[in-house]
Parts: structure tokens; sequence; C-alpha cells
């Protein structure tokens, strides 16, 4: 029986330019592709026969070592598999099994990269990544946190899990698990190892990189000093601004606390000051290099930065159709392929003692649990809080060590070596200081630090000199994986906090909603104290008035709420709390856009008297307004513009209503005008460390070589490389910055000296009109010159790509591999928040990357969706099949009782105790 489908009321049809390929020309691409690349004749009868071996078995019966009893796997028409058991190892042991069986390609990826250990399979081009990564030494800790730290339970349920992974491993060579795998094998010897729970662990420690908070924005305000005054600085990094955007809890809605918190307090010593006499050149130099360093390993895990989060938001059954709450999320993460999530149910066929569990969501392939989700008692759902759990340090070094308070102290050192595929194998030394691991010995670009901070490129032999250590909380091992079985199992909101308390890295917003009507949130993690200094710059390592207390913000003291008398809860990473709070979470809050709209969307429907239904969960989700474009769009329509072409397309945004469907002529040219201003106002004045060098910027012909509307005549200013962090990314900081100078014409900001054919720009309405006619060209190139083709989605483009030899693979294999392009609508800092890099171009770099909506209590009236599909086989017909109906803003029916399982079920393979 088909699974019904939902749109949202109000949706638009979004363009779908991906659409899925039946098998057979799937499998006609994939013969084609391994025949060119293993060589004709052989290779096609042979790469038929991989892509079959690799198909799981859904139906039937297999025998599943370890098993005390039988377990059934009903899959949907979707492959969304439901797994039903009488004991938690069982039930775990199958969990590993099933994910196996869809994902391990991409479980085995992601263990290597948490352990350093990508060389092994993909060659020499990885040693850098893993060199960083093994400084960072996720892999060590969660070996601590598995040996030392978490329940035994919990390590029983890790355990339980790899052994079902190692049981669909058994007996099987590289090819028959993926196709990936016989590609692989074309250039080197490489077969899968066995599954252990650590590697389960690991995959926390990644996503906590991913969340971590403002580092990025650490080095680039410390890069600013050498070419921005303070007062500068302050400009682009404004405050958080409370008087509009709602923080998510109110004033006093904490456990209470005493004393008061000064956030104007500065430190006296800090480096970004430039008061340590010298250091700031060689830490800009340091800082530059990292900041490249970092710049490839979000390539791995997706952007990070102030666009990365999620919205969730939950509504008492007091404001709803159903009487009870309604719970939704969508976290935003890079488009991957497959998603990061993976849609399952987990159910004891009687919860008792022995099996504990009843719940259904999102989790990790690799990780046994569910992430996202709900139970038979709770739903929860997650968006990332932002705290600043890193700090930067600078550090004196030398050979015999590292000052620290007048004295030299000996690093810590280990030795690691990096195997590499088809290569010989490279060792390194990583050395830590007591503020944590000296990261700076993981760049090349060492060597260039200034004269009064001269150091080689390479540990151990470096000279005397400047290092940067950074100092986070998920280096030291914690409980997180404690609390995802924790809030499995939990049964009401003081059960919730419990497992929140253990969900220290990384740092959540978690929502809350339960069968009895309530609803709460809780900001969890381990969240530092520091002695001195706000964690907005790097401080300096030696002096002892620097550092963190030893114990973190206590969790009884972090922010929650319980059924606040407004009636509902709205977290898309905006400030937690008001400035008053004592402790410091953070000063690089998301700047509130997403959750202010939100929170405008769900006021306006209790002010007009009616009740919030599931639909209206969904189109919010869908919701594609701009702020930034109501703000600037009545300024940029009085400007006065000559030139008729550029008037024309300046009358697209005459009627418009700030909303960026795909099929948008207008928002197509707000976002290239938006993307020119940022462009001219700021980004030629940032460090050279920091300016854009990535995607073409199209501008107006030289005079006298023709018509202005030719295409042809157009004059490309092209980079060599992918936009750094820094660069105007067009996020709702940016949105901030702009609004807080929009009134004043002359300020600094708006002028720009004259440049080659450009003339000197003196006023904010001299930038607007430049910015619309640079808009206007670069559109023309792009788009063509009639306006009437012009749209948003054919800009604002998704192409969803397999992580790894997706990216770097033979063109011909990237393309069997690879899906898309879709056309979208929504934006950067829409709720609908599909978004985009103003610096690199217009192509979506990020996405909502599942989106549910929860009808607590009645569990089968629970809609969900995924981005891609359950598979991460590339040719199955479930690999992105949830895709065109996600584009759409359609969610799929949630079964979740036994029976609406049964009657979704399509495939039910029963693993039986041998």
């Amino acid at each position: 029986m088909p699974a019904n489908t939902t749109a949202p009321s109000g949706s638009s049809d979004a363009k779908k330019t991906g659409r899925k390929k039946g098998r057979r020309a799937r499998l006609f691409v994939i013969v084609l592709v391994l025949a060119l690349v293993a060589g004709v004749g052989y290779g096609a009868y042979w790469s038929v026969s991989t892509v079959r071996a690799s198909y799981p078995q859904t139906t039937g019966s297999i025998e599943l070592k370890g098993l005390s009893g039988d377990v059934d796997v009903r899959r949907d028409d979707y492959g969304i598999p439901q797994i039903y058991a009488d004991t938690d190892s069982d039930l775990f042991r199958a969990q590993g099994y099933v994910q196996a069986q869809d994902r391990f390609w991409e479980m085995d990826v992601r263990r290597h990269m948490t352990s350093g250990r990508l060389s092994e399979m993909f060659g020499s081009g990885q040693v850098e990544t893993d060199s960083f990564l093994r400084t960072l030494g996720w892999r060590k800790v969660a070996q601590e946190e598995y040996d030392k730290v978490l329940d035994e339970d919990t390590k029983k349920n890790l355990q339980a899990y790899a052994e079902g992974v190692n049981a669909y491993l058994d007996g099987k060579d590289g090819k028959d698990i993926s196709v990936e795998y016989a590609a692989l094998g074309l250039t080197n010897d490489y077969e899968p190892t066995e599954w252990t729970p650590v590697d389960s662990v690991a995959w926390l420690k990644a996503m906590a990189w991913d969340l971590r908070g403002n580092m990025q924005d650490e080095i680039d305000r410390s890069l600013m000093t050498s070419r921005l005054s303070t007062e500068q600085i302050k400009d682009l990094y404004p405050d958080y601004p409370f008087e509009k955007n709602k923080p998510i809890v109110d004033q006093g809605a904490v456990s209470p606390v005493t004393g008061e918190f000064d956030p104007e307090a500065e430190p006296s010593d800090s480096i970004g000051s430039q008061t340590v006499e010298g250091a700031t050149e060689g830490l800009n130099t340091q800082l530059s290099a990292l900041s490249d360093t970092l710049d490839e390993i979000p390539a791995l895990l997706g952007p990070n930065g102030n666009g990365i989060g999620s919205n969730s938001w939950v509504v008492s059954g007091d404001h709803t159709t159903t009487g009870n709450p309604l719970l939704a999320n969508d976290p935003h993460l890079a488009p991957q392929l497959p998603s990061l999530w993976y849609q399952m149910g987990l159910h004891c066929r009687q919860v008792s003692e022995s099996c504990q569990y009843d719940t259904a969501g999102y989790t990790f392939s690799g990780m046994p649990g569910v992430i996202i989700g709900h139970n038979q008692d709770i739903s929860w759902g997650f968006t990332n809080l932002g705290a600043d759990v890193t700090d930067l340090f600078l550090e004196k070094v030398s050979a015999d060590g590292y000052q620290y308070d007048g004295r030299t102290e000996p690093f810590v050192t280990r030795e690691e070596t990096i195997k590499v595929a088809g290569g010989r194998s490279r060792k390194i030394t990583v050395r830590e200081t007591n503020n944590g691991p000296l990261v700076s010995d993981r760049s090349n670009e060492l060597s260039k630090v200034g004269k009064k901070a001269p150091v080689t490129s390479n540990a151990p032999d470096r000279g005397d000199g400047y290092g940067v250590s950074l100092r986070w909380t998920a280096l030291d091992p914690g409980k997180s994986m404690d609390a995802v079985f924790q809030l499995n199992r939990a049964k009401d909101f003081k059960s919730f906090r419990k497992a929140a308390a253990n969900f220290e890295v990384p740092s959540q917003n978690l929502i809350y909603a339960d069968t009895k009507g309530n609803i709460g949130y809780q900001a969890p993690g381990k969240i530092p104290v520091r002695t001195q200094g706000d964690g907005t710059m790097p401080s300096p390592g030696w002096n002892p008035k620097y550092g963190w207390e030893k114990d973190p913000v206590p969790f009884d003291e972090l922010p929650y709420e319980y059924n606040p008398d407004r009636g509902y809860i709205v977290t898309a990473n905006q400030a937690v709390i008001g400035d008053g709070y004592e402790h410091m979470l953070t000063k690089d809050w998301g700047y509130g856009t997403r959750s202010q709209r939100i929170n405008d969307l769900i006021q306006k429907k209790l002010d007009g008297g009616e009740k919030i239904s599931t639909d209206d969960m969904q189109t919010m989700q869908m919701d594609n307004q701009s702020a930034i474009a109501a703000k600037l769009v009545p300024e940029l329509k009085k400007i006065g513009i000559s030139d008729k072409s550029v008037r024309e397309a300046q009358k697209l945004l005459e009627g418009w209503d700030y909303t960026q469907e795909s099929d948008s002529a207008a928002a197509a040219y707000f976002n290239g005008v938006w993307r020119n201003i940022l462009k001219l106002a700021f980004g030629n004045k940032l460090p050279k460390e920091m300016r854009a060098k990535g995607d073409c910027i199209y501008v107006r012909p030289v005079a006298g070589t023709g018509p202005v509307d030719e295409q042809d005549k157009l004059v490309r200013e092209c980079g060599q490389r992918a936009p750094d962090a820094a660069q105007p990314d067009g996020g709702d900081r940016w949105y901030e910055v702009v609004e807080n100078i929009l009134d004043d014409q002359d300020n600094e900001w708006w002028k720009v000296p004259a440049k080659g054919r450009e003339e000197a720009i003196d006023s904010r309405d001299e930038l607007f009109a430049r910015a619309m006619e640079d808009a206007r060209w670069e559109l023309t190139a792009k788009l063509g010159k009639n306006m009437n083709t012009w749209s948003w989605g054919r800009l604002h483009r998704m192409t969803l790509r397999n992580q790894t030899l997706g990216k770097e693979g033979p063109d011909l294999l990237q393309r069997a591999l690879n899906r898309g392009p879709w056309d979208l609508g929504g934006g950067e800092a829409a709720v609908n928040a599909t978004g985009w890099n103003a610096a690199g171009g217009y192509e979506v770099v990020w996405v909502p990357s599942m989106r549910m909506v929860v009808n607590v209590g009645d569990w089968d009236k629970s809609r969900w969706i995924n981005l891609t599909g359950s598979s991460g086989h590339a040719f199955s017909a479930h690999y992105t099949d949830q895709t065109d109906k996600w584009v759409d803003g359609e969610l799929l029916d949630w079964s979740y009782g036994e029976d609406a399982v049964k009657k979704s079920t399509v495939d039910t393979l029963t693993l039986k105790k041998p």
C-alpha cells in the first residue's frame, strides 16, 4: 500500500529538474561508467553483478548470530525500517545489521574520518586532513569515553550494535557491500574491517565539530585587527538585537542564580587588542593558515558558520486543532548523498525491564538509538545552541616546551602513524599544552610567520616562536552517548532533563512535548567558565589569568522553560536568554531572523483567534520570506537609474511580496543586488587573508564596446579559489550590520574609492545604484538577457553529491553517483533555510536536512521526510526517492503504532536466532 504524502496548504510548485530515473537506466549508467573505468569487455558484466550483489535482502529470513529470539524488520515502500524485538540487545543488534545493509559505505567513511584514517581508503590526498584530525584526537577521546565514562548499559547497547554490523560484514567482499568499494578496488586493495563500539561513539565528536560555535568568528576578529579599528570590527559584529528578536526563554525562566554578568568587561591583555608585544603579526599569519586548514575539514562534514543551525518549535495543545501539542523540527546541514539522517523505528514488542525501547525518528548510520523523534510518551527536537565551547590560545613555544606563568613546561606528545593507500606511511608528532593540542603544527604555512614570531613548519623541530592551541569541551571525555539512550527512554520532563544533563557535546537546544499536554525547553551542554576574557579573541596561553575554571556552568543554572504562559516555544539559533543572565553562553548568537519570523507566524494565528493545525506547522516550515528584502527593497525602488536595462530590472521589485519562490524573477534579482551590496561595501575592505576569491562577479562592459545588454560583452572578474569563511556570507549577522547603517547615507562603509574604470562611490544610494547595475549584468550573464526567463531557482540550485567518490572520483563516476540539480526556493535566514554563501555564489550550501511535524499522542498522524532516501546504494530505488517530495514541501505519513506499521509494510525480513 503506497504511503500517503501531504503538501502544505499554500505551497508553491517548485521546479523539478532532478527526477529519479528508472532502474534500467541507472544500471545502464553504472555499467557504462565501470566498463570505461575497468576496461570494456568483462567490465560490463562485472559491474551489473556488482550493483545487484550489494542490494540488501529485505524479505524472507536470515540467521543472525547472537540473537536470543527472532526479530522482524518491516519496511514501507520508501524502504524505512521498523524493527521489532524482545530484548534491548536483540533490538540494537538488528539495528546495526539493518543500517549496515543500507549504509555501510557511509559508515565506513565516517569512522575513517573521525579516526583520521581517510588516507587508508583514498590515498595521499587525505594526509593533511588526517593529520589535523589526529591532532584533535577524536578517536582517542571516544576510546576514553568508552573505557572510563559511559554506563555499562550504554556499552552493552553499543557492543550489540557492533555485533550486528559485523554479522552483516561476515564473509562479504567490498564489492558485495557497495558499488563504491568496487570502484575503490580499481585503485587500491582496501577491504573494510570489523566495526567497534568506539566507531559509533566517535561520530558524536564529528557532529560536535560541525556545531562547535564561534571558533571561525574568533579567528576572523583577530585577523581583522590588522586592518580595521575596534569600532569597525564592532560594526561587523553587532550586539544581538534583543529589542526586536526574542530570545528562547523569558527572563527569570531559569533556576535561581546569583551575581551579575558584565557584558562590557574586556580583558586587559587581549591578543586581539594588539597589546601583547611581538605577538600580533605572528598570530595573524598563524590564524590565516589555520583558517585555510579548517576550510578543508567542513568540506567533509558540511559548511560551518552563522547560517548553520536548525528550526524547532512546539505549540501547546491549548492552541492546536488537535488538542495535543504539535512539535516541528528541521536541522540545517550541508546537502549530502545519502542524507546525514536515517529514519527508523525501534520497538520492543512489550516494553519491560529487559526491553526498554519503543521509539522512532531520525538517527545517524553507525550509531544505535534514535537522535531526534519520539517514544510512546514524549517527543523531542534539537537545534544548535551555538554555545562558545572553543577557545584559541597563542602559545610561546620552543624546542623544550611552552611558556606558562614564567616557566617552560614540557609538551605532552604522542606519535601518530598515518597509513596511506598506495604509498608510504607518514608519521607526525602531536604536541599538547595545558590548553590543548597545538593545532598550528598542522599547517605548512607557518614558516611564513612574521619576523617577530619565527617558526619552522613541522613538529617537533620548531624553533622559538608562537603556536596556536585549541581548548574545546569535546576533547574531554563525556557522557553524550548515555544521553541518547536516556532520551529514548524518557517518560516525562523530569527524566527528559536528566537525560539532557548528560548531553554535553554538541551543545543543543532541546525542545519537548508529552502526551499529558506539557511542553518544555532545556539548554544542555558542557559550557566553560572563563577565568578572564570572553572568548571572542584568542588569549595569551602563557598568562595564568586566562583559561577555564575546573567546572563548567552548572546544569541547574542553564536556562529552561516548562509550560510558558505564551503557549509555545521557538528555537532557531537565536539568543537563549536575555543579556542580564549571569553566565556567558556565547557572544556570537545567530541574530534571530528565522526565530522571530516563526514567532510572528505563530502569534499572528493566535491573535486572529485561530488554532494551529499540522498543516499550518508544515506550511510554516516552507516559509520563504526574506527579512532583508523587506528592509532594502523600499529604498532600492527609490534609486534613480539612468540605464534602461537596469531600470527594467529595478521594476521587478515593484509589487514583490519578498517571498523567495523558485520561479520568482524578483527574488533572483534582489539576491543578486544583495550579494553585490555586500561585495562593494565590505568585501574589499577586509584584510587580504579574508578576501573572497571564488565565484565570478559580472560587471559592466567597458565603455564603447556595444549595447550594455549583450551577454558576450560582459566583463568577468573571477578568482582562483573558494571564498574564505570570513567574507560577507549574506546571513542574518550581515542583515543586522546593514540595518544599523541603513539610515546613514554618508557612513564610511558605503564609500568605495575609484578603481580602474569604476568611479568612486561616496554615499549609500550611489552604492545601491552600482549594486543594482552589477546585479543586472551578473544575472544577464548567468540567466540570459531576457528577464522573462529569470527565476530564483535557476540560480539557487541544489546538487546532491556522494560524499567521497561523488566529489573526487572520475567525472563519469561522479555523474553516476550524484543527483540533481534541483531548483529551490527559500534562502539565507529564511525559515525555509536553503542557505547560500554570498561570497561564493548562489548555489545551495545548506538545507533543512530533514523535516518532521509530530502530532503528540496521536503519533500515527505525525509526518516526516528525509532529504534523500533510506538507502546509500547509488542505484537503489530508495537512493533519492524522498527528494522530489522534500523539494515540494511534502511530508510522508509516519507510521508508529503496530497496526499502522503493518498497513504500511511492503517488505518483511525476519532475523532468526541460529
